[in-house]
């Protein structure tokens, strides 16, 4: 079992719990119809290995330097920071990525043998980046049955923030860090920057927790981006932001349609806002600018601001939105703007009065097969900030002030009760067959 300044950081979840169907089984991804498989292996490996299933890597790092455009990389169960613990995973070549096989790769199954991309704090002296970014060619891209884990790298104060019976303060936001810590980066779990080429990107299985910059922000050119089947918990500004890079044609007001991105059977929870003022961002999912949205099966909860953000002129048409549950979002279930200085905040039951290219089928209601850490749901529930000032006109200092003309001063503090406080691993793991045939199902 590896240590952490977290509780919850692994845990071996008994695969019986989990149906066996909905994931490619290990021997179908060993046997590519095309392109190497590279294996790693962090307990087992060495990067002098020539990376095959008897003799694999120890680090994914040296399989992505390794790898070859269209590659299948196999990783199996344990912890991975990068070599030198690093802190990052960087490729400019579109690759197959799939964690979660067990040690001797004959299993395979992302919760009995999870594969945790999970840097330390260390890591922020070394690096500054996303824990993992596709830089260039995406075409072909898949990652699958990965944790995606920012919450061992990010700052937590030891005390502020900190409701009953959760396992640790607020999040702390550069240049603010607990004693002896780097700061948190705040760079997304996943990131595909705005360069990147287009093409077809699937990303499947997988768990975006702790993030401090949202949990995937992608940009595509054109083709089609699937986020399937995944987890979030806990990331902030936003659990999902993919917008599109295409040039517009057809003069400056029109909008060009550069490709599609599905978001299904995914649970989203505890999207976080960009400050712990709560007053901006903190969104399960943002329709951006210059693509189509087909947003269904998912559940989406409590999100600071709404379940679904809006509020950038995507054509109406271009936005089905059918089949999710929505619940405990604190400030609307979708957040829309139907022109420009008109923001409406908008529940369920208003939906069927959108002109969206679908909305059907859409529910408010409480999951009661969501197995949620008790204490962070009560202390976000309950979430509150508030501020106080001191000032004195007739203070001394205030009076010489005002006696040389100058502005008088008082002074503010903040406070929260609670702000992306870190969430276990292995209480994120628990999320996925929640609910049967919406948000993220079982393997």
């Amino acid at each position: 079992m590896t240590t952490s300044r977290h509780r919850g950081h692994i845990a071996i979840i008994v695969a019986t719990m989990f149906f066996t169907t909905g994931i490619a089984a290990a021997g179908d991804i060993l046997n590519p119809g095309s392109g190497n498989v590279i294996f790693v292996s962090k307990t087992t490996g060495s990067n002098k290995n020539p990376g095959s299933r008897t003799e694999p890597l120890k680090n994914l790092d040296k399989a992505i330097k390794r790898a070859a455009a269209g590659d299948t990389i196999a990783i199996a169960e344990g912890v991975y920071g990068g070599t030198f613990d690093i802190g990052y995973f960087e490729s400019n070549k579109a690759l197959k990525i799939y964690g979660g096989f067990s040690t001797d790769f004959s299993k395979r199954h992302p919760i009995a043998h999870p594969t945790l991309l999970q840097p330390d704090n260390k890591s922020g002296a070394k690096s500054r980046k996303p824990i993992l970014r596709f830089s260039k060619n995406i075409d072909g891209l898949v990652i699958d049955g990965l944790v995606i884990d920012m919450g061992e790298r990010n700052s937590y104060h030891e005390t502020k923030g900190k409701p009953a019976g959760v396992g640790g303060g607020m999040l702390l936001l550069p240049p603010q860090k607990a004693s002896g810590d780097n700061a948190t980066v705040t760079e997304a779990c996943l990131s595909i920057p705005s360069a990147a080429q287009g093409g077809e990107v699937v990303i499947r299985n997988n768990v975006f927790l702790n993030g401090a910059k949202f949990g995937i922000q992608a940009g595509l050119r054109s083709g089609t981006i699937r986020v399937l089947n995944n987890v979030f918990v806990t990331n902030r500004m936003a659990a999902i932001e993919i917008y599109g890079t295409c040039p517009s044609t057809g003069g400056p007001k029109s909008m060009s349609r550069c490709g599609l991105a599905e978001i299904a059977n995914n649970t989203i929870l505890f999207s976080w806002s960009r400050t712990k003022d709560f007053q901006d961002m903190g969104y399960g999912v943002r329709v951006m600018t210059k693509l189509g949205y087909d947003i269904h099966h998912n559940i989406i909860g409590g999100n600071i601001m709404a379940g679904v953000d809006d509020s950038r002129f995507t054509p109406d048409e271009w936005i089905k939105l059918d089949d999710n549950i929505f619940f405990v979002n604190k400030k609307a279930d979708l957040e829309y703007s139907p022109e420009s200085n008109t923001t409406l905040d908008l529940w369920t039951d208003q939906f069927e009065d959108l002109e969206f290219g679908s909305v059907s089928n859409n529910t408010n209601a409480v999951q009661k097969g969501l197995v949620i850490e008790k204490a962070y749901l009560e202390g976000f529930l309950s979430a509150r900030y508030s501020e106080e000032t001191d000032f004195d006109p007739e203070s001394p200092a205030n009076q010489w002030r005002s006696i040389l003309g100058m502005n008088l001063q008082g002074k503010m503090s903040s406070s929260v009760s609670m702000y992306a406080n870190h969430y276990p691993v292995d209480e994120a793991l628990k999320l996925f067959g929640a609910v049967k045939g919406v948000g993220a199902q079982d393997f």
